[in-house]
């Protein structure tokens, strides 16, 4: 990690990633505590068992005078295109009463385009027939980059991030959204005893990382390979390559290795023997790598290497979100 390029931020207790999937096998998080000296000690990635109570078990943890800070590898907030159209000016406001009463059916995924309304927007339920401009005909939209978020655009260093409606294809993030709205932030923010706050929905990161609370994050492993110098080369043509294959995840072992000395991160034996081994040779290892990667990412942030990215406009901040060290353009 480079030298420091902004203040560092009050240290949380515990800095946690969570790699998320609609389907419970595909769902891990890796985790650093801070020690005594200051150091934080990274930990090797394991499943998440409970979801509804993975937030308060990591409060608990951290104590009362410790802040957790948890990154979520999926969306939090709606397309500012799709909250205009259906007169919502706060995500948080909203949240707590989706899936009920005129948005009961907001959860339940579109079988086929005459289901999908404004109050009914994921689609489709499954492959087939179905085609984005069904998506886009029934909200009204012009195209489907209208149903992305500012922050899911194309920049010069990604590709553009899926839209949160459309569900289909490897890329989606839908049915995961769906999930983690679901099981894990509603369940919280109806428990008042955890102490959830939203970032940036609810403030600036520096204000929010405050004793006794739970700071939760979006975050995209995709912007975070950037900041880490995390690479996937192609070594032959017509090969298979990418974070699915374990040899090429096992060859970016050197560059983790460095990263944590550098930030002064210790690793316990095991994460460096899964780091080393690619987290073993099956394609199923990319979800516990992505956990892994995240929580370098974001304590990249954390330790001063990269900036928070703050958005300073106002419909970002209380509608669309902001994904965790990409940095705001005006």
């Amino acid at each position: 990690m480079p030298s420091p390029v902004t203040s560092v931020l009050p240290p949380p207790a515990l800095v946690v990633h969570a790699d998320w999937s609609v389907n419970p096998a595909k769902r891990w998080f890796a985790r650093a505590e801070r020690q005594p000296d200051g150091q934080y000690l990274a930990q090797a990635p394991r499943k998440v068992e409970n979801p509804a109570s993975l937030l308060g078990c990591l409060r608990d943890e951290a104590g009362v005078d410790g802040c957790v800070l948890v990154g979520f590898d999926f969306p939090i907030g709606l397309p500012l295109s799709y909250a205009r159209k259906v007169g919502v000016d706060d995500f948080l406001t909203l949240l707590p009463h989706l899936g009920s009463g005129e948005w009961a059916d907001f959860f339940s995924v579109a079988e086929c385009p005459e289901q999908i309304t404004p109050s009914r927007p994921f689609y489709p339920a499954r492959p087939g027939s179905a085609r984005q401009c069904h998506l886009t005909a029934a909200l009204g939209v012009e195209s489907i980059g209208d149903l992305r978020r500012r922050c899911e655009r194309i920049t010069g260093e990604r590709r553009a991030a899926a839209p949160l409606f459309w569900t289909l294809g490897g890329q989606q993030v839908g049915k995961a959204a769906i999930n983690g709205w679901k099981e894990v932030l509603q369940p919280a923010l109806r428990d008042h005893e955890t102490y959830v706050s939203i970032w940036p929905f609810d403030g600036r990161l520096d204000s929010l990382l405050a004793p006794g609370r739970v700071v939760v994050a979006e975050t995209y492993p995709a912007e975070f390979y950037r900041h880490l110098c995390v690479q996937f080369t192609r070594s032959r043509p017509g090969a298979r390559s990418g974070k699915r294959v374990g040899a090429d995840r096992a060859a970016n072992a050197g560059v983790m290795f460095r990263l944590a000395e550098e930030a002064g991160v210790v690793l316990t034996q095991d994460l460096r023997e899964n780091i080393n081994t690619g987290f073993g040779s099956r394609s199923e290892g990319e979800d516990p790598y992505d956990a892994v990667v995240g929580l370098f990412g974001m304590l990249n942030v954390v330790l001063g290497h990269r900036d928070p990215g703050e958005p300073d406009d106002e419909h970002t901040r209380r509608i669309e979100v902001w994904i965790l060290g990409q940095q705001w353009k005006p």
